[in-house]
């Protein structure tokens, strides 16, 4: 990373404050937009339920979002960066293999949470038109906003990345103001800071449970806010939270203080057809521009999870979660990318959830469930963290005791949204877990099954290769990518390539490996010399949130092994060589398919059998890595599992 990105990003400054405002909070700041109407729903309002459900939301906030994220697990950070995959990076170093479980069922709640925020943040906000306009549909505004948000994303934000800042800023004012305004006029709500109503709603009241499960839309943008934590820094946040959490905890209050004074009616009576507490408290003359605010504030909020999706995928391909997909990176800005297959996907994912829903006040049933499945397991992932760090167990055991009853409280309660729209962010889950599980364990089947051999049993024959003039010269420079860790391994399929299915005769051999390491940004090679101007290898060593470009990072090693006269790399032909003409170079990749000898278990025939369907509609390996495709040549290798020894054939014998 840059040192002035850095700087920008970790040091605390107004500036790293203000970016942090516009970057991180725009789900969990929007939350007052409907979770108050989520609360009382139908019901008649009663002093019961707004003053337990606004201490729930208070104490929620707080054991949730100020203790539980802003101040235990910011501190997990994998070199600056959060969120669940760079936890499990952290967590990877213990060598507990099941922890692939919750990092895997984490990080696809967190993506199929990405899918229902924009709409129901969106629909939240344009609803508040209905009070001008009842009969109005808001669902193609809604649609018409989420197009032209996801197809804004391939510019890059930098640019609308200024306007947040600010929006934001206007955005939080706005809330602390309108609650202030109603808490002084009806003090008495004060009273529910005091835990005993969130205890009473819960003990005493037959629908406090469910209500339980509604409070929780407060806290569920602060997983994203973990997952974001590269881009702003711990500092900034744990500051700028200070002053996010006290407007909106201000606006939470007001609202319940509003709801209180309007006691024994329902919300329909007082809000007309769209009965939303957040626009009743402001002021008629003001309701235009709280509405427009309301909106921007919404579309910023669907910003910050669509950044996040991409981000997330991108950390899972590097991890072997996830097939190989094309990033695109549209600014200069470190860590901003661009994937079109999931921005697309993404898109029609939102669409589906307004045309299913209809309504934020029935998106609020689908909102919840998949989200505290990830924050249970970031719950284990930190509890492992904890020990690795060697907190004293003392501390660490009633912590993550409290956190998962608490959490598996908010479980219980969202379960009974599961007939009510629960179901369908879990299903889109579940299609995420199936995905990044299939992936992990066909790669994991690929590599137990691929034969490592010594590359100097094979080094003398690779050297009187590159001599014999009876063979036609295949390239000048001839590389090949391998997944063999250590630097004096080489698969077999490799040798066989060079030697067996073509000899491939070449002055120079290449050898290029790609290792991904548990930290997010680092960009270092090493070259090993197997012999002098014969055989090289190159090991690259990079960041999990660096990009794949080998081509241009194997034309930059190229060049500083010229510059200190390590290689030459000009022609062998004596007409080129004369000129300084230098030799072309050629990639060779291997692409595997299942052969028909393989004698599969079924659990492997299912594994298999779907990894190959994934991969044909994920990116080729030239794309991934980055090549020119003019100079790579695909070479089909056939994956052989359990094939049998001896079929057990008989010879007649005349």
């Amino acid at each position: 990373m840059s040192a002035s990105h850095k700087n920008l990003h970790s040091k605390l400054s107004i500036g790293g404050l203000l970016i942090t405002l516009g970057i991180i909070y725009g789900d969990i700041g929007t939350s007052p937009l409907y979770v108050m109407k989520a609360i009382l729903g139908g019901h008649i309002i009663s002093s019961d339920i707004v003053l337990g459900g606004i201490s729930c939301v208070f104490w929620t906030l707080t054991l949730q979002t100020t203790i539980k994220y802003v101040l235990i697990t910011l501190s997990a950070d994998n070199h600056g960066e959060g969120g669940i995959f760079a936890l499990y990076a952290l967590v990877k170093k213990t060598k507990i293999k099941w922890l692939i479980v919750p990092a895997i069922i984490g990080g696809s709640a967190l993506l199929a949470d990405g899918i229902i925020t924009p709409p129901i943040s969106v629909s939240s906000a344009i609803e508040g038109v209905k009070n001008y306009y009842p009969k109005l549909n808001t669902i193609p505004i809604v649609i018409g906003i989420l197009f032209i948000l996801f197809s804004i994303q391939q510019f890059g934000t930098k640019l609308v990345g200024k306007f947040f800042a600010p929006m934001m800023l206007i955005w939080f004012t706005m809330l602390g103001t309108l609650g202030a305004i109603q808490i002084v006029q009806h003090p008495e709500v004060l009273k529910a800071f005091n835990p005993y109503y969130a205890y009473h709603l819960l003990q005493v009241h037959p629908e406090g449970y469910f209500v339980l499960g509604l409070v929780f839309l407060c806290t569920t943008g602060a997983e994203a806010l973990y997952s974001d934590m590269g881009h702003c820094g711990r500092k900034n946040i744990r500051i700028s939270w200070i002053f996010v959490k006290s407007t909106l905890v201000l606006n939470y209050f007001g609202q319940a203080a509003y709801l209180i004074h309007h006691e024994g009616q329902t919300l329909q009576e007082l809000g007309k057809l769209n009965a939303n507490p957040f626009y009743l408290i402001m002021p008629d003359w003001f309701r235009p521009v709280g509405i427009v605010i309301a909106t921007l504030a919404a579309v910023i909020a669907s910003q910050a999870l669509i950044s996040g999706s991409f981000t997330l995928i991108n950390e899972a391909m590097r991890l072997n979660f996830w097939p190989k997909v094309k990033i695109k990176y549209p600014t200069e800005v470190k860590g901003q990318l661009y994937i079109p297959s999931i921005n697309w996907l993404l898109f029609f994912g939102c669409v589906g959830i307004v045309l299913y829903f209809e309504e934020s006040s029935q998106m609020e049933h689908a909102y919840g469930l998949a989200i505290v499945l990830c924050m249970i397991m970031t719950t284990i992932l930190l509890n492992y963290y904890l020990i690795m760090k060697r907190i004293k167990l003392y501390f660490m055991v009633p912590l993550i005791t409290t956190y998962l009853l608490i959490e598996f409280s908010f479980l219980i309660a969202n379960v009974s949204k599961f007939m009510a729209g629960g179901f369908v962010t879990l299903i889109i889950a579940i299609v995420l877990i199936s995905i990044m599980t299939i992936w992990y364990m066909a790669k994991k089947i690929n590599k137990s099954y691929t034969k490592i051999v010594k590359i100097d049993d094979y080094k003398k024959v690779l050297m009187e290769l590159s001599e014999d003039l009876s063979i036609p010269k295949y390239a000048t420079h001839l590389v090949y990518m391998t997944n063999a860790n250590r630097v004096d391994e080489l698969e077999h399929k490799v040798i066989y390539s060079i030697l067996q299915k073509r000899p491939k005769r070449a002055d120079i051999y290449w050898f290029v490996h790609v290792n991904i390491l548990t930290e997010p940004y680092k960009t270092q090679y090493k070259v090993t010399e197997i012999a002098k101007d014969d055989i090289y290898r190159i090991d690259f060593s990079l960041g999990f949130r660096e990009p794949t470009k080998i081509n241009l990072m194997f034309r930059e090693v190229i060049r500083d092994m010229v510059k200190n006269g390590e290689v030459d790399i000009t022609s062998r032909y004596e007409s080129l060589n004369k000129n300084n003409i230098i030799g072309d170079f050629k990639f060779v990749l291997s692409e595997k398919f299942l052969s028909n000898d393989s004698d599969l278990r079924w659990h492997e025939n299912i594994i298999m059998n779907s990894y190959f369907f994934i991969k044909k509609l994920s990116l080729s390996e030239e794309r991934a890595f980055g090549l020119d495709s003019s100079s790579v040549k695909i070479e089909k290798f056939p994956m052989v599992l359990h094939a049998p020894e001896n079929i057990g054939l008989t010879r007649i014998i005349k």
